[in-house]
């Protein structure tokens, strides 16, 4: 096959074959939730994160990555799709029960790299739908351990019995119940064991990891052993010890002789819960935070490690979104892409440092239902009119507890020079007239495509049919 021998010479000129090694890349994703962009040492945060920050020197730091949405389902339907949420129907987050999940007949990564005779795995956190037929194990996946839904989705949530009314939180083996939690101290633990062993298990074939921790979404929840030890609370206890499953998954590549042949990818699902204060993360000088369009909702960590073929201790500048992973991991591995349309794009030659120029320019950062809020392209962010959510300046609250958000509005077209004002503060629509213009060209253009609620042609709804519905159980 034309992917053994490109892999097979890859071996030979770059690193030289190793007896024990596949001739074909594993690929372990490293999926966090909430986490802001600020919170890794390496992207500024006090917080100690030794084996990240070591990662990212031993690989490439993307400074300018997108989640794919602001909010956990669409995000994580974005990464394992290649497409935009909406494309696919999934919006929003997923309540338990929920009648609706990602089509099977979309082709995740799992699929893909299945497809190519990958071993695959998911841990942690699923939030696609928690109807069987929506679970990891129809979705490419052969095995599965986590929860499948998000965390705070259980009894114990502050607001239960005033606004929600939670049954227990499930932990899946498999496609089956084996229990339901309470205590979520060993839950972090229990999930980088189970891919360490995964690891150990499949180290004489390739293998697909999704780790995709359910932390440090609240309720925060850290083991005996790094309670207190952050110096940074217990928001810092709990990155820490995300940082320290991020060593113990390099420790058993390097154990195995696998570290050369695996690619691994860490970031995060979307921005930093602000109403939660000190139980939420830091967007550093990104405005907002999760449920957001603006830099603090979606702009993300974001670090990729394949040593001997990714240069290290690099920095990649180009924008770049979670609907490019899966095209860039096909152009990796040689697998066929999807045969229905996916939006993102291949970053492999970005990633290689052969590439200079980016491979798609622009990118549509859509919300609610079906919501364009705003427009990335080139070092443009452009906004239309709509609603967010904000705390305007205040504190947010402590211990688990949230305050209240706030609604606040566009009310007419915003245009930011990121490459000067990452903090989104000066408008410069008035002053660039046709760069808004421009920018509204290819809102129009993707509109035709994906909708947008919020632009009413004829007092409609713009909205082509076909595949932007979930399917229901």
């Amino acid at each position: 096959m034309v992917r053994i021998f490109f892999w097979l010479l890859l071996s030979i000129f770059c690193w030289g074959c190793q007896s024990n090694s596949p001739k074909v890349p594993n690929v372990i994703i490293i999926f966090t939730d909430d986490q802001g962009y600020a919170d890794l040492g390496t992207f500024g945060s006090d917080i100690p994160t030794p084996h990240l920050d070591q990662l990212a020197a031993d690989g490439l730091r993307l400074t300018q990555f997108y989640a794919a949405q602001a909010v956990c389902s669409a995000s994580r339907a974005g990464l394992l799709t290649g497409c935009y949420p909406n494309r696919v129907g999934i919006h929003g987050a997923y309540m338990p029960n929920a009648r609706s999940g990602l089509d099977t007949a979309e082709t995740t990564l799992a699929d893909m790299l299945r497809n190519e005779g990958y071993a695959t795995a998911a841990f942690g956190k699923w939030h696609l739908g928690d109807h069987p037929q929506f679970m990891p194990l129809n979705q490419g996946f052969d095995t599965y351990f986590g929860i499948p839904f998000s965390n705070d989705m259980w009894p114990f949530h502050p607001k239960q019995g005033t606004v929600f009314n939670f049954g227990p939180l499930p932990l899946y083996e498999a496609d089956q119940i084996i229990d339901t939690l309470t205590d979520q101290s060993n839950l972090t633990r229990e999930l980088t064991e189970r891919s360490v062993s995964f690891i150990r298990e499949h180290s004489d074939s390739p293998f697909f990891v999704y780790l995709a921790h359910p932390q440090p979404h609240v309720p925060l929840f850290v083991s005996e052993a790094f309670k207190g030890k952050s110096g940074q609370g217990l928001y810092g206890d709990v990155i820490m010890e995300i940082d320290w499953s991020v060593g113990e998954i390099i420790s058993v590549l390097e154990e195995e002789g696998l570290r050369k042949n695996t690619l691994i990818i860490f970031t995060s699902d979307n921005g930093p819960w602000l109403s939660y204060g000190n139980h939420a993360g830091s967007a550093g000088p990104l405005r907002e935070g999760k449920g957001t369009a603006w830099e603090g909702g979606q702009r993300e960590p974001c670090i990729v490690s394949l040593p001997g073929i990714i240069p290290s201790g690099k920095t990649q500048e180009i924008p770049m979104m979670a609907i490019d992973i899966l095209p860039t991991i096909a152009e990796l591995t040689g697998a066929s892409l999807p045969e229905k349309t996916i939006d993102g794009k291949s970053f492999w030659s970005v990633w290689l440092g052969k590439q200079d120029t980016a491979p798609q320019e622009t990118y549509f950062f859509y919300y609610r239902v079906n919501e364009l809020h705003g427009v990335r392209h080139k070092n443009w962010k452009l906004y239309f009119p709509h609603t967010y959510r904000t705390l305007n300046g205040r504190v947010g609250g402590r211990d688990g507890w949230p305050v209240a958000y706030e609604q606040d509005t566009v009310t007419g077209i915003e245009l930011y020079d990121l490459s000067a004002d990452v903090w989104e503060i000066q408008n410069v629509a008035d002053q660039f007239p046709l760069v808004v213009d421009s920018i509204q060209s290819l809102a129009d253009e993707m509109r035709q495509k994906l909708g947008d609620r919020l632009y009413q042609m004829d007092g409609t709804e713009n909205r082509p049919a076909g595949r932007l519905s979930s399917i229901e159980n």
